[in-house]
């Protein structure tokens, strides 16, 4: 992905020195479970799970630290703000040619765990974005787990992940994504799980629009980095993880979409770039 000479945004707050997060219950980092390291891409809303093992509604402390950052992880902290900073040029000319205003969010760094407007949260979710402070949260290590345990490196599979969040930040701006949480708020688990379906293949969608429109904008697309997104979109489909982790799947707990729906919806976005296209509530399952 071609980045050089691109400007990094300043709606960025770097947390990383906070180092971690204690928990009043006595819980670190450590003993939470291993499941939800792969809570972004697994099915579940992060921040329930970590509820349910009583971390959110409690007042974690960021505990403050010296330590110098490697070459890598200050490379992925430049790159993601060019990757926002990009968002934030493309979001804002699509909402403008539909006669809307785009109001970018902020990206918060962390190390270890990070308090935000909807809880206490910890690295082990994975990236995720809270709409009650309009702000996308990311460990950078993140990255490094991509590559070397999911198989799915390589910096425009970076980039999906950071637009896929941007995405959420897209439908909250819109109202779509309030109204179906309000929705799933009224629904079983069974029914609610398949509005989230379409939450996340819409946020698909919008990352494939940014690419679409970041690489007209700045020629950023190079040989091999489609590819590398449709495999970060392929290996996060909730039956390729649920194999994975137990041989069969359970498509009644599917929150994200298959690994085919993934795909397909980048795909769209990246091909289309429009964003009248991405209406993932309005069709039938067969459709999505």
């Amino acid at each position: 992905m071609r980045l050089d000479g691109r400007r990094e945004s300043s709606n960025v707050d770097d947390r990383r020195r906070a180092g971690g997060m204690k928990t009043a219950g006595g819980l670190g980092i450590g003993a939470i479970v291993v499941a939800l390291l792969i809570a972004w891409i697994s099915g579940k809303n992060p921040l329930e799970m970590i509820g349910t093992m009583g971390l959110g509604d409690q007042p974690g402390v960021e505990q403050t630290s010296d330590r110098e950052f490697t070459a890598e992880e200050q490379a992925f902290a430049t790159f993601s703000k060019q990757v926002l900073a990009g968002t934030e040029d493309v979001w804002t000319e699509v909402f403008k040619a539909n006669g809307l205003t785009y109001t970018p969010p902020t990206m918060v760094l962390f190390t270890g765990g990070v308090q935000t407007g909807c809880g206490g949260a910890t690295s082990q979710v994975g990236p995720f974005y809270c709409s009650a402070d309009q702000c996308l949260y990311i460990d950078l290590s993140f990255f490094t787990q991509m590559k070397e345990e999911m198989g799915a490196g390589g910096d425009f599979a970076y980039a999906y992940v950071i637009a896929h969040e941007v995405g959420h930040h897209v439908q909250n701006l819109l109202g779509t994504l309030g109204k179906a949480h309000s929705q799933m708020s009224q629904l079983s688990q069974e029914k609610a799980n398949k509005i989230s379906v379409r939450i996340e293949l819409q946020a698909d969608f919008y990352a494939g629009v940014w690419a679409y429109h970041d690489n007209k904008m700045f020629g950023s697309i190079e040989d091999g980095d489609i590819e590398e997104a449709l495999n970060c979109a392929s290996k996060i489909g909730d039956d390729y993880l649920q194999k994975q982790a137990r041989g069969y799947v359970q498509p009644e707990s599917f929150t994200h979409g298959t690994a085919k729906q993934r795909e397909r919806w980048l795909k769209l976005g990246l091909s289309t770039g429009d964003l009248r296209r991405g209406d993932t509530f309005s069709i039938s399952e067969s459709q999505l």
